[in-house]
């Protein structure tokens, strides 16, 4: 099993409005990709507390190459990300994989 994290700085003052983005994108865009098992975090201690990380369980990178494949064809991915633009600082997201052992 892999876990699939992605995350992304909020811009100050902006947290609380990418939180929400990225729960509706997990209610509403994230099932339609196959990605089924998340959960969000915010940075709290040692960490930046702009950043929102989304975790997702993935069993392995060719569920999450075909999971990416999906989001590109997915209209509202790509309507979502636009609506997101403005609440993030540009360049700070990322992806990072991590091997549950």
């Amino acid at each position: 099993m892999l876990i699939a994290r992605w995350q992304i700085d909020a811009r100050f003052g902006h947290k609380q409005e990418v939180i929400e983005r990225l729960q509706a994108w997990a209610r509403e865009i994230a099932p339609q990709a196959g990605l089924v098992t998340g959960r969000l975090l915010t940075g709290s201690i040692g960490a930046l507390e702009a950043t929102v990380v989304h975790d997702w369980e993935v069993s392995d990178l060719g569920e999450l190459d075909r999971a990416w494949a999906r989001l590109a064809s997915i209209p509202a991915h790509a309507q979502w990300g636009k609506e997101l633009e403005p609440f993030v600082v540009s360049g700070t997201a990322r992806w990072e994989i991590y091997r549950v052992v």
